[in-house]
């Protein structure tokens, strides 16, 4: 995504930041009501629009926490056609649900995965239909100040970071950095995998954390590509990324911030043609012949179609494309990857939260009081 930097825009990013001031005031003196819910609920978010990698750090969270607890996810279900409270099911689609519910429900089936606008309502929802449930998440839930979460988690692109940025609609900021300072984790997403020692401690000299709060660096990891349509009764191969040297490949992406997964891919391959659509895009007819006119258009003998994890929800609904092209369309699954060796200390911050604040088995702890 990128940066406005129309300076007549900044006037008006100048009332915006006063209208969200006031909002965050309102709720930090309890003049406007906020709800905490008797059980583990963790919030990951940002502060900036789009692009700091929300669903693969929620999917982490939900593969580490569905192997001891009752994990259900709640988000807005950005795009989707229908209103209210859902729970995805092996029958949903992505104009029930929303590309990125869809995403996870696909890939954690025992996973609660469900998506309400008003995300009080979608707790409460989610308690009466599943009372069982030990731990919810809310996907991109920072700004929704109607509820107060255990424990929150920010991310914050390393490309883009929010402490160098400005607020609406001059910059990417939907709320001012100071209000960081309500995160009990801040990840820095999309880092360099060798990024040095001494830029580490300059990043973390500029975010400022508080005392009480932690930061990391991850990183995107790219995983070997799947078939995107299913063949019934045959279990589907990941392609072996070592046969795609010098090979021609058409990207299909409708994301935030498609510059990662293309630089992954130049690596590896001869020759791209990248397509690239806007976030959460709904594909269309003539997008899927332009998609297969591009791929005839490679000159390397062996090509294939990739798209992103988010996409593949939207493309696999195309059930009309032939079998020479759905044979050579895959799609490329991201998860993430904590560095310097951090991993096993933030798996056990989020399991030591959600085991000490189960319901059956809480333990009263008092709020921070030097968050501010």
């Amino acid at each position: 995504m990128e940066n406005r930097k129309n300076i007549l825009l900044y006037p008006v990013s100048l009332i915006y930041g006063i209208i969200t001031g006031i909002r965050n005031f309102l709720y930090n003196t309890g003049i406007f009501s906020t709800v905490e819910f008797h059980l583990p609920v963790i919030c990951v978010g940002n502060i900036t629009v789009g692009g700091t990698g929300k669903t693969p750090h929620t999917e982490y969270l939900a593969g580490l926490l569905r192997e001891n607890f009752r994990v259900a996810t709640l988000s807005r279900g950005y795009k989707r056609k229908t209103h209210g409270f859902r729970i995805a099911s092996p029958s949903s689609n992505v104009s029930e649900i929303g590309d990125e519910p869809m995403q996870i429900s696909r890939k954690y089936p025992d996973v609660l995965v469900t998506v309400d606008r008003n995300r009080v309502h979608g707790v409460k929802m989610i308690l009466q239909e599943k009372p069982d449930t030990d731990v919810i998440i809310l996907d991109d839930g920072f700004q929704h100040r109607s509820i107060t979460p255990g424990y929150s988690i920010l991310l914050s692109d390393f490309e883009r970071p929010f402490t160098r940025d400005h607020m609406l609609p001059y910059g990417n900021l939907r709320e001012h950095i100071s209000n960081m300072r309500r995160a009990d984790i801040i990840l820095i997403t999309k880092s360099p995998e060798n990024i040095p020692p001494i830029q580490r401690r300059l990043i973390a000299k500029e975010v400022d954390k508080a005392p009480y709060q932690n930061l990391y660096f991850t990183s995107l990891a790219y995983k070997m590509p799947v078939p995107l349509f299913e063949d019934p009764g045959k279990e589907k191969t990941p392609l072996d990324l070592s046969v795609c040297t010098d090979c021609g490949i058409v990207l299909i992406t409708g994301i935030a911030n498609p510059a990662p997964l293309k630089e992954y891919l130049q690596k590896i391959a001869g020759e791209i043609i990248h397509l690239s659509f806007p976030d959460h895009y709904n594909f269309k007819e003539k997008d899927i012949e332009n998609i297969l006119t591009s791929y005839k258009n490679l000159k390397s003998p062996l090509k294939y179609l990739f798209t992103t994890e988010k996409d593949a929800v939207r493309l696999r609904e195309f059930a009309n494309i032939a079998e020479l092209y759905r044979s050579v369309f895959y799609y490329i699954p991201v998860g993430i990857k904590f560095l310097h060796d951090d991993k096993d200390e933030f798996d056990n911050l989020i399991i030591d939260y959600v085991r000490k604040n189960k319901r059956n088995n809480r333990v009263s702890e008092s709020k921070r009081n030097n968050k501010s």
